[in-house]
């Protein structure tokens, strides 16, 4: 999987973003839609590794296997001790199905407007009461979305893994219904929106947003 790697601004640091990619967009979009800029901008004590996680590994079902070989393993090596993940739409839910077979790999996930499978199923999720207490059906035509919604049970409840999961959308977005589903589940500080769909006009608000609240040591030594 090839990557591009952005240094922090502020130095050494022992704290990787790994950020994927949407459906269709080329890693060179990222920087030319200000991500890149704005990570620099944050001041926060990380670096940034962009993956190439195109549509590809998904459909082969080898996006986690090849996340963990080419991108995981070598940031460890090279001697990053905590690693986030970051993705948009198709990359969110690729970082969501990383962490859930590799959860000590992961020290928290940033959603911005994750691909969470067919609305049917996120209804089901919130006819059952919410995440925490959805149960998933014996048969679905929406495997995809069960095993979203499976991995984001490990993060909701009182039973909820440590690591924190943030989820950023626009209030327009396609898949904003998905979205107020897990919404009401998480911390309310780690629920973020803003104006528009599922685009950039929206992305890049929230990517501040998320770089300024991600509980991460900054440049001057502190913590938001």
């Amino acid at each position: 999987m090839p990557t591009v790697r952005d240094a922090g601004a502020c130095g050494p640091a022992d704290t990787l973003i790994v950020l994927l990619p949407g459906r269709g967009m080329a890693l060179d979009e990222l920087s030319s839609e200000g991500f890149i800029d704005a990570f620099r901008a944050a001041g926060l004590r990380a670096d940034l590794v962009r993956a190439d996680a195109h549509m590809g590994y998904y459909k082969d079902r080898s996006v986690v296997d090849r996340l963990h070989v080419d991108v995981i393993a070598p940031a460890r090596a090279q001697g990053y001790r905590h690693i986030w993940l970051a993705g948009i739409s198709l990359g969110g839910l690729g970082a969501l199905l990383y962490a859930d077979e590799h959860p000590e790999e992961v020290d928290g996930l940033l959603l911005i407007a994750p691909y969470l499978g067919e609305p049917q199923t996120a209804a089901a999720v919130a006819a059952q009461g919410g995440p925490g207490r959805w149960r998933p059906p014996a048969e679905t035509d929406d495997a995809i979305g069960v095993r979203a919604w499976t991995c984001l049970q490990r993060y909701v409840g009182p039973g909820a893994v440590r690591t924190p999961l943030f989820l950023a959308f626009g209030v327009d977005d396609r898949l904003a219904p998905t979205h107020r589903v897990l919404a009401p589940a998480l911390p309310p500080p780690r629920v973020l929106t803003a104006p528009g769909g599922h685009d950039w006009p929206a992305w890049r608000p929230l990517w501040q947003r998320l770089l300024a609240q991600v509980p991460l040591p900054r440049c001057g030594g502190t913590h938001p």
